[in-house]
């Protein structure tokens, strides 16, 4: 059985998520709570603690960034999946940056949430095509990661993981815009890769970043 804790300040919406992962027969809604303070404050309470928690980015009081890295901080076994309606990668980024093990979309069908969940308390990740799905062998096979990078390569992959630019990342690195396109698309090939996003999770997950 998956213990769930979820976090949303919308009630109807997170009742009506709480209902659905209710039906499906190894999962258990344990927690809810309307913004990342309150979950905060019952896990502190609980008897029993979740085995993921689902929240939303945009919540007040605490917002999702901020509730993922407090997760992460004080219970580090916890899994942590964002559901939220922003698709943009630097929120995806952000995200994992603060310690969420998954990102899925509110208009997703509801069987992906269900294997989203099941896949960060199985892997620990869970990547949807906001990844890219020819991670797969990468994230789930292995810990060790084979490829070789250089120095420059990996001070890119560390900025992937940040809110800046690619043209902000270029100022950083003291280079132009065309030689940071040029080692995002090497990093592409050389990773199988296709999104900055699938850079960030890679440098993750890789131990080449860490989370809050």
């Amino acid at each position: 059985m998956i213990n769930i804790a979820l976090a949303d300040d919308h009630a109807i919406l997170r009742k009506g998520v709480a209902e659905i992962l209710s039906k499906f027969e190894n999962m258990a809604v344990i927690i809810q709570a309307g913004d990342g303070k309150e979950l905060i404050a019952k896990l502190k309470a609980a008897a029993t603690l979740p085995d993921v928690c689902v929240v939303d980015i945009n919540m007040p009081e605490m917002n999702g960034y901020d509730t993922a890295a407090e997760i992460k901080k004080r219970w580090p076994d916890i899994k942590i999946l964002a559901l939220s309606m922003y698709d943009t990668e630097l929120n995806v980024i952000k995200m994992l940056r603060s310690g969420a093990n998954g990102y899925v979309l509110k208009d997703s069908d509801p069987e992906e949430l269900r294997f989203a969940i099941t896949e960060v308390v199985r892997h620990g990740f869970y990547h949807s095509e906001l990844v890219t799905g020819r991670m797969l062998h990468i994230l789930h096979e292995s810990d060790k990661i084979a490829v070789e990078l250089n120095e420059r390569e990996s001070t890119f992959l560390g900025f992937c993981c940040t809110e800046l630019t690619y043209k902000e990342i270029a100022d950083q690195m003291f280079l132009s815009p065309r030689t940071i396109d040029g080692y995002r698309e090497a990093l592409f090939k050389k990773l199988n890769i296709t999104t900055r996003t699938g850079l960030a999770m890679y440098a993750i997950k890789a131990g080449m970043v860490s989370v809050k």
